[in-house]
């Protein structure tokens, strides 16, 4: 999970010398920065690439843009096939980000693993369909349940630059992936089977055609269908988000997959008593399998850096 944001400051202090979120994404030296801060304060077992899951619609042919306490923005609305068919990519807007990979690799220990990321097709749909983030997603699935050719031409599409996307991390230094399936929660089961997994195959096979490195899937919300999500995508490892209790994804998911997460990033806020319980609790349910200890899903920008010093003391001792 993202891991500088907005509750160091010198992030802030960073952002504010640049401008806009975009701007830090798109200077490579900025960025590389951004991602090396939590390491320099924590001494992190991992490194998480600072860039965006809308970085793939950009280079889709989407303009993107961030509205100053509102998030972002898409133009034009994907809500028709031919505004799809219109799209002209420009595969080029992701090199700065490749520039990042290569300064944060050349600066890593050899002991800090670097991981890169990339939205899952469903949930960059859903923000290209819509402009924007959205309630519930309905606008995708009002679309998805219309015009499913359509959505499935933009899934295609997503796809497609997504493993480019990925295997150009990875040539670059990155030596482990996260897909993020943000809202995959809001799909009923047989959607979720078509728009999360069948995506999610497509990707995890043609990366391993190219690559060779741990693909983790983050199906957020996904709930009872995560075994499901486990057996059928064939992800080297499985996030799982808060709301998951970890004694049951431990009885449910295939013996010795590895998994990421799941504490409450409330909890990292509440601290004490109640964060020490809920690292025990994570930490026991997965005693017996390879574990990622992790949020369950991005630090809040009021987290107290104390209560993530407590949190990693904990851990590792």
């Amino acid at each position: 999970m993202r891991q500088a944001g907005r509750y160091l400051p010198e992030y802030r202090a960073l952002r504010a010398d640049k401008g806009g979120f975009l701007d830090l994404v798109n200077d490579p030296a900025a960025a590389t920065e951004v991602t090396l801060q939590p390491l320099r304060r924590f001494a992190f077992d991992g490194a998480i690439l600072f860039s965006d899951i809308l970085m793939v619609p950009n280079a889709l042919g989407q303009k993107l843009w961030f509205e100053t306490g509102e998030g972002p923005r898409l133009a034009p609305e994907l809500r028709t096939r031919a505004a799809i068919d219109a799209l002209v990519p420009d595969a080029a807007i992701l090199d700065p980000v490749y520039a990042t990979v290569r300064g944060v690799a050349a600066a890593l220990p050899p002991s800090t693993t670097f991981l890169g990321f990339a939205g899952s097709p469903w949930t960059v749909a859903t923000y290209m369909i819509a402009g924007r983030g959205s309630r519930e997603q309905a606008e995708a699935r009002r679309m998805a349940y219309g015009d499913p050719g359509a959505v499935q031409e933009l899934i295609d599409r997503i796809v497609a630059m997504t493993v480019d996307y990925l295997a150009g991390q990875v040539a670059a230094g990155v030596e482990a992936v996260q897909l993020f399936d943000s809202w995959s929660g809001s799909l009923a089961p047989a959607e979720f089977e078509r728009w999360v997994i069948a995506p999610t195959v497509a990707i995890v096979e043609r990366l391993r055609a190219r690559v060779h490195v741990p693909i983790i899937g983050f199906p957020k919300g996904a709930g009872g269908k995560l075994a499901a999500y486990a057996r059928e995508t064939g992800v080297d490892a499985i996030g799982l988000d808060e709301t998951v209790d970890p004694a049951w994804a431990n009885t449910q998911l295939p013996a010795g997959l590895p998994v990421q997460g799941n504490l409450d990033p409330l909890l990292l806020i509440a601290g004490g008593a109640a964060l020490d319980a809920g690292v025990d609790r994570v930490l026991a349910a997965f005693a017996d399998r390879p574990h990622v200890f992790n949020l369950g899903h991005g630090i809040q920008q009021d987290t107290p850096i104390a209560h993530v010093e407590r949190l990693v003391a904990r851990v590792r001792a």
